[in-house]
């Protein structure tokens, strides 16, 4: 446990650091430029003093305007400064968030299994705001280096003042800075439960979105109203607990610099009224001692914003930091080639069912049935690169099986799951995989899924088996099906509609090895049986492998072989008709 805190404890700040040093440039610009426009600003006061004290030794009037025009100069080299950091520091900070998204969905949507236990719209929490607070560690690092310069130039002019004066500052703000990072702790708790609480609420109102249709269906509103009510609540009790806390703590902060600066300010009446120091540094005395609380000020805003970053990068750092879910020999112990086209399966062992030995040759269909959920869902994790095999090897064509890492080994089988997530506004953006098929190929896809050429009052998919020929051609039909609008998401479909819509999407990719899981679970009996035909017509055409983990009947008596896994974990490999005879096997296709 001990070692296990110590990794947790590293895994934020390795996150920063990294992000650090990527933009250690542009961090080093805008260090200077800030640093250059706190110590200008510092050294305004001292320069107004001295231009008050050659006034009231009566100047002439060249010395005067010079003066005031070193003034002027000061004030545009600090306004260059503060200018410059800024643009560089928000330039460094967008791109860096920007980087931060890219990589994290990046890796979850190379390896799912890093999003394990969290829901889509934590997700979402994790790679937009949390993103952001990790990458403003730039502008806190920034911010800490010019206020500890700052700080230090009005300790020196303070010191060349009256000794006793600038240790008044020098002996007093170093507390309040230890008393502002001794508060960092507790505030970064209620950050990281600000952040956790939001993160909750958005997961279920994208979840409470997605399942609208159904809560209407059964009258669920009011339940999900209620729920949403209550988790919305504790996040807003999450926001004001962290407000609160940060509120206090600035609070305290600039009182106390408050009581420090009138403390000086007095002091330094007190000298001016003696005698000790002049007029002219009495004045910079005044002027000096409120510029204190600027430089506190911005240390307390950096505590706040390290305490935010690390609340964040705790959240975001498993996303970009993790062992693969897939080792390297994990898909086989041996480099040698395979023949051309098929998928070779060599003592698999999935979860607890007894390693197996499988050829399937291109445009071969298999059927998998597992009485047991999740055996299935591991052989579809397996096939997909998700999720090494307890025990054997999976080859898949000619790629040797020490380069079958999740990114190749999907060049060549994609796993189609069975929730169905749709992205594009148009049905065409729905079925571009980005391998470049041409929309001929997403209209005959389309046809396989018995949509044909999509059309509809507001773009929704329509069963229209037969549109495709009467729009005269292929192309034609193709650009139709194409252009149909949907909403954010194809809410606007019912679910046998989105289901054979990413059915059709799997088809277009023409992966050499299609893995389904339970495509057709949504659609009507007869639907179902006019779609299982087409689509194993289509890839038995094109010479892929397709394998299709599912109970349905239509699907598996389309099945060249079909794989049965019952209770006992024993693989059976035979045809639909033959398995019927095994009450485990019946049991579960014939419900």
């Amino acid at each position: 446990m001990r070692a296990l805190r110590h990794v947790r404890a590293r895994a934020p700040r390795s996150v920063l650091i990294e992000v650090l040093r990527r933009r250690r440039r542009a961090l080093a610009v805008g260090c200077l430029a800030s640093t250059m426009h706190q110590v200008c600003e510092a050294l305004v006061p001292l320069a107004i003093g001295l231009t008050v004290e050659r006034a009231v030794a009566g100047g002439d009037a060249g010395r005067m305007a010079m003066a005031l025009g070193l003034i002027l100069l000061l004030f545009a080299v600090l306004a260059t400064g503060g200018g410059v950091s800024y643009w560089v520091l928000t330039r460094a900070v967008q791109q860096e968030a920007h980087r931060l998204r890219v990589a994290a969905v990046g890796r979850v949507l190379a390896e799912p299994g890093a999003a394990a236990g969290r829901t889509p719209g934590e997700l979402l929490s994790v790679v937009t705001s949390d993103a952001a607070a990790t990458a403003r560690v730039l502008a806190l690092l920034t911010r800490v280096l010019s206020s500890v310069a700052a700080l230090a130039v009005t300790a020196v002019v303070l010191l060349r003042i009256d000794v006793v004066l600038g240790l008044c500052v020098v002996l007093a703000v170093p507390p309040l800075v230890v008393a502002v990072d001794a508060a960092g702790p507790r505030l970064e708790a209620r950050l990281r439960e600000r952040q956790q609480a939001a993160g909750l609420t958005a997961a279920l109102a994208a979840e409470l979105v997605r399942a609208l249709k159904v809560l209407r269906g059964f009258g669920g509103q009011a339940e999900a109203a209620r729920r949403y009510r209550t988790l919305s609540r504790d996040c807003l009790s999450a926001d004001v607990m962290a407000a609160r806390a940060s509120a206090l703590v600035l609070g305290a902060t600039l009182t106390a610099t408050a009581a420090v600066t009138t403390a000086v300010v007095a002091l330094a009446a007190v000298m001016a009224y003696s005698g000790r120091i002049g007029v002219a540094q009495f004045v910079t005395v005044a002027a000096t001692a409120p510029f204190v609380a600027d430089p506190v000020a911005g240390a307390m805003a950096a505590v706040q914003q390290w305490a935010a970053a690390r609340a964040s990068a705790s959240r975001l750092g498993p996303l970009l930091h993790g062992t693969p879910p897939l080792p390297r020999q994990a898909v086989a112990s041996t480099s040698t080639p395979v023949p051309d086209g098929g998928l070779r399966l060599r003592a698999v062992g999935v979860a607890d069912v007894v390693p197996f030995s499988l050829d399937l040759a291109p445009g071969e269909a298999l059927g998998v049935v597992a009485v047991d959920p999740a055996v299935a869902s591991a052989f579809v994790e397996v096939l997909a690169g998700d999720r090494p095999p307890r025990t054997g090897a999976v080859y898949v064509g000619r790629t040797p099986s020490d380069l079958a890492q999740p990114r190749r080994l999907r060049r060549h089988v994609l796993a189609a799951p069975h929730a169905v997530h749709l992205f594009g506004r148009t049905v065409g953006e729905v079925l571009d995989s980005g391998r470049g098929h041409p929309p001929v190929r997403h209209a005959r896809a389309l046809d396989v899924a018995a949509l044909g050429a999509t059309t509809a009052a507001r773009g929704a998919v329509t069963a229209a088996g037969d549109a495709m020929t009467a729009a005269g051609s292929a192309v034609t039909a193709a650009r139709d099906a194409a252009a149909a609008e949907l909403a954010d998401g194809a809410t606007d479909l019912s679910g046998g509609q989105r289901q054979r819509l990413a059915l059709a999407r799997a088809v277009a990719a023409d992966a050499p090895v299609l893995v389904l899981h339970d495509p057709l679970t949504a659609v009507d009996a007869v639907t179902e049986d006019e779609v299982a035909g087409r689509l194993f017509t289509a890839r038995r055409t094109d010479g892929g492998v397709t394998v299709v983990v599912t109970s349905s009947p239509p699907l598996l008596a389309r099945c060249d072989r079909v794989l049965f896994i019952g209770h006992d974990n024993i693989p059976v490999l035979a045809l639909h008709p033959a398995l019927l005879d095994l009450p485990d096997y019946a049991e579960t296709v014939l419900r």
